[in-house]
Order: structure tokens, then C-alpha cells, then sequence
């Protein structure tokens, strides 16, 4: 199996296209150049984004649940999460079912924030799925392509 995939990816180059990995990548970048943009005006990076976005279902969150969704080391979520919690956007409480756990909320503060960038992000959004014509498809399959790597099977 992986025999063949390495002779795939060498047709893939041979044919003039760009492995998946590398296209994936520009891909990232430049969805994240694009949110950069509209985030730097409340000071927020991608992650930071990232981290409030999965906190506006109203519902606390684990550390470890977050850090493993943002597919950050535990260490870098702290950091990103004490930032949010500076600016007044997140609160951590111990979570009463395990004292053990910390979890996440979104505050007031940082549910308003969200609400303001929500509908430029969706904007953003959109430009980038102009790009192509069946943005459905394409999103349904990097839905079940994350789904499959990351175990997320909450259906967000």
C-alpha cells in the first residue's frame, strides 16, 4: 500500500502537480494570511481565533479536548488561552464533575468579540470557496478528511 502511494505521488510530480502535502499547505497559509487580516484589529492570532471560535457553543470545554481539536501541544494552548483570558475573552473554572479538569468558557466580553468577526470571517470564507465550482463537495471532503485523521465526530 504504501508502495503504491509513493508511486502515486511521484506520478503527481511527473504530471506537474504539486503533492497534496505541499498544496495543503499553501492553502493554510493563505487562509491564514487572510484572517490575519481581519483578527489583528482585536489583536487575535489564528489559534487565539481558533480556540474562541470552538468556545462559542456556550459549552466548557477541557483543555485537553482543545488542545487536541487545535492540534496544538498542551503547552501552546495554555499560552494561547492565558492571552484570551488577559484580553477577557475566556475564563477557565475546575470542572466540578472532575476536579482534575480545567475547562474553557467564552465570556460575555469574547462572545461579543466573536459575534463581530464571525460575519467578516464568513466573508473571507466565501471568497475563498469562490474559487471553486462545487465549494459543497470541497467542503464536504476536508470535513471527512479531518473527521478521519482527528477522531472529530462531533459534527461541527
Amino acid at each position: 500500500m504504501a508502495k503504491s502511494r509513493a508511486n502515486g505521488a511521484v506520478r503527481e510530480r511527473q504530471a506537474g502537480r504539486l503533492p497534496l502535502i505541499t498544496m495543503l499547505g499553501q492553502l493554510d497559509r493563505h487562509a491564514s494570511r487572510m484572517l490575519e487580516s481581519v483578527l489583528s484589529q482585536h489583536g487575535l492570532t489564528v489559534d487565539q481565533w481558533r480556540a474562541l471560535d470552538l468556545l462559542a457553543d456556550g459549552k466548557g470545554h477541557p483543555m485537553s479536548e482543545l488542545a487536541a481539536t487545535l492540534v496544538v501541544p498542551g503547552a501552546t494552548l495554555t499560552k494561547i488561552m492565558d492571552k484570551l483570558v488577559d484580553f477577557s475573552y475566556v475564563y477557565r473554572l475546575v470542572d466540578d464533575e472532575d476536579r482534575r479538569r480545567v475547562l474553557a468558557f467564552m465570556s460575555d466580553k469574547g462572545a461579543a468579540v466573536h459575534a463581530e468577526l464571525t460575519a467578516a470571517i464568513s466573508a473571507l470564507e466565501d471568497e475563498f470557496l469562490a474559487c471553486l465550482a462545487d465549494s459543497d463537495s470541497f467542503v464536504a471532503m476536508v470535513s471527512q478528511l479531518s473527521e478521519d485523521l482527528t477522531g472529530d465526530r462531533r459534527g461541527r
